[in-house]
């Protein structure tokens, strides 16, 4: 038995097929099955059901790899504390991140980052907050950006920042010469809403209790997959939509006229990086969170005067 069968097998599992797995591990189909085998003969039991399509791992394959994920995980536990030791700052981060907050987010950190921290090797994928959940779970992913609390009990949440929500505003909608709102002043059919799994859309349906009335209401249905299809909405057609602070910083002198302040306490949402309770880079977070935190507004790094908004 060794690390390169046990990485193998885990592969299989996650992937249910030996040509994608072989492929993730970068060997022959045939190198790996073959190592899978003698892995198997070893151990004298069956890790997979071949039978299958898609491969399926039988119950004692499942313990077997639940196993194999904790040894390889403790194996690099090792290289990390060698790493430390050493000084060296290096290795791959895979994170993941909301959409809502990738486009404005990243370009504030990322050059900073890769310039402070040139041997470590970033791999960012958006997907919503459920995907990250269940992609750092299953070590797919290092660490997630994304709006929290998550009230998850194998979550480790690391605040990075507040963000406020803004009202944005079609000029000729009727009652919204005042610079501060309420929530009751939202008419909510002609409110813009991201599409059904962004955390974002939970949340300001969750704001002012507008879920029930987003559902009887609403006369039409636009499923927007990003803030700046909102935003574009409004300003082509008609209504409002609500837009986080990020994403109000390179808007345009006539887009800023369309801006309207929530009265204190102003909604917000907390912003966290979130690892598993057992992950492993923790200086690599910790870097990437002094980046993140050196480019975020002072006013944005506290809560106060705010109501920070559930998923």
């Amino acid at each position: 038995m060794n690390f390169q069968q046990l990485e193998y097998i885990i592969a299989v599992d996650k992937l249910k097929n030996f040509v994608k797995a072989s492929q993730s591990c970068f060997v022959t189909q045939a190198t790996l099955s073959m190592m899978i085998k003698k892995l198997e003969e070893e151990l004298d039991v069956k890790i997979f059901d071949r039978s299958k399509q898609p491969v399926k791992t039988t119950d004692i394959g499942l313990r077997i790899i639940l196993q194999a994920r904790k040894i390889i995980s403790e194996s690099k536990k090792l290289k990390e504390i060698i790493q430390d030791e050493k000084g060296i700052l290096s290795g791959e981060l895979k994170i993941g991140i909301i959409p809502t907050l990738a486009p404005y987010l990243l370009p504030l950190f990322l050059k900073q980052f890769m310039q402070f921290y040139p041997l470590v090797k970033l791999n960012i994928s958006e997907f919503t907050t459920d995907a990250i959940l269940r992609r750092l779970k299953s070590g797919d992913l290092d660490a997630g950006i994304l709006a929290t609390p998550l009230n998850e009990a194998s979550i480790i949440e690391q605040p990075l920042f507040y963000e406020k929500y803004f009202l944005y505003v079609n000029t000729k909608e009727k009652g919204f010469d005042k610079q501060f709102v309420l929530p009751k002043d939202i008419d909510v059919s002609r409110l813009w809403l991201l599409e059904e799994g962004h955390c974002m859309r939970s949340q300001i349906l969750n704001f002012c209790s507008l879920k029930k009335q987003k559902e009887t209401e609403e006369l039409f249905h636009y499923n927007a997959g990003s803030i700046e299809t909102l935003k574009n909405m409004v300003d082509a057609n008609f209504g409002m939509t609500i837009i986080p602070e990020l994403a109000t910083v390179d808007l345009n002198a006539q887009q800023k006229k369309k801006l309207r302040y929530f009265k204190a306490p102003a909604p917000v949402r907390e912003i966290s990086i979130i690892t598993h309770r057992e992950f492993l880079k923790e200086k690599l977070i910790h870097c990437l969170k002094e980046t993140i935190s050196s480019v975020i507004p002072d006013h944005m790094k506290s809560a106060k005067q705010a109501t920070i908004i559930n998923i």
